[in-house]
């Protein structure tokens, strides 16, 4: 593993997991990372808004790779929700739209309120987020006054549970599939128990399996750097994938796949065991590299990426 010096790029392959401060954004923390760490490539598997914290996966080289299988697993954040005021980016960031009195909320009514959200259900992206519409950003056409309406999705929450009540300020916790907007679902919450809310805080604790008690500050990377002990930070490729089926291939196999070789049902030790495998990934690991990432479809193997 080549380490870099004053003027050598980083080579090694992994992700890096990160306790982003809220301030920056997620493009800020990654760059950070990479002049830091000195490598050639880098990014991150989901993003949070500047205002947030907490966890966030950043991928390192050939770990840009990865990104689609990270960023697709579920999330787990806490917040902050204050009822009675209502903002045009649903967060504090934002211009106050809309103010109500609270009243007499019980921590039981807004548990009532809450179990409507769960499971599979609706949200409108805010205006000032990254999705896109018609190839611009969200938040770009939100800036400069353009009058728009975003696309609703499906998303899933798991559950929200209720931490905390001292009104008008109400702690939750919340499991969500990816793609879920906490700020929306802080703000339709509000609008259900009649108040309106937004949120004042946000943080993701979980990513699929890594929490963010195993992760690392900047400057806490940047120390590790200075001890010449970062790379213990860095989770190699093979691992970055917990739960992921994972086959050992052959030297002569792994250097047919690296050079496009879609491998045939029976090429695969792992056809013995669980041969009706269309649709399932696979990682393909030659002793401590990943060889690629495979779709079993109908009679082979589809290359879903490859690392050299």
């Amino acid at each position: 593993m080549k380490r870099a010096g004053d003027n050598e790029l980083r080579t090694t392959d992994g992700i890096i997991i990160v306790d982003k401060e809220s301030g920056p954004s997620s493009f800020k923390v990654v760059e950070g990372i990479k002049k830091l760490l000195k490598v050639r490539k880098a990014g991150h598997a989901g993003t949070l808004d500047p205002f947030a914290n907490g966890i966030l996966l950043v991928l390192l080289n050939q770990g840009t790779k990865l990104s689609p299988f990270l960023m697709s697993q579920d999330k787990v954040y806490r917040a902050t929700l204050r009822l009675g005021i209502e903002t045009d980016t649903q967060d504090l960031t934002g211009t106050v739209i809309k103010e109500k009195r609270v009243g007499e909320l019980t921590t039981e009514e807004i548990k009532e309120a809450a179990l409507q959200y769960i499971g599979t259900i609706t949200q409108v992206p805010p205006h000032y987020s990254a999705v896109h519409h018609k190839g611009k950003r969200a938040y770009e056409l939100a800036r400069n006054g353009v009058a728009f309406a975003p696309q609703e999705r499906e998303v899933r929450i798991d559950y929200i549970h209720i931490l905390s009540v001292g009104l008008p300020a109400v702690w939750i916790e919340v499991g969500c599939s990816s793609g879920t907007y906490i700020r929306t679902l802080a703000a339709d919450l509000g609008r259900s128990l009649g108040t309106g809310a937004h949120l004042t805080f946000l943080r993701r604790i979980k990513s699929g399996p890594f929490h963010v008690d195993n992760s690392s500050t900047v400057p806490q990377i940047a120390q590790h750097l200075s001890n010449d002990t970062v790379e213990e930070l860095i989770l190699p490729l093979k691992d970055a994938l917990e739960g992921m089926v994972e086959v050992e291939v052959p030297d002569s196999l792994a250097r047919k796949i690296r050079s496009g070789y879609q491998p045939q049902k029976g090429d695969l030790s792992w056809d013995k065991f669980c041969p009706n495998n269309s649709g399932s990934y696979v990682k393909a690991v030659k002793g401590e590299e990943l060889v690629a990432i495979l779709r079993g479809s109908n009679s082979r193997y589809e290359i879903g990426r490859v690392f050299t």
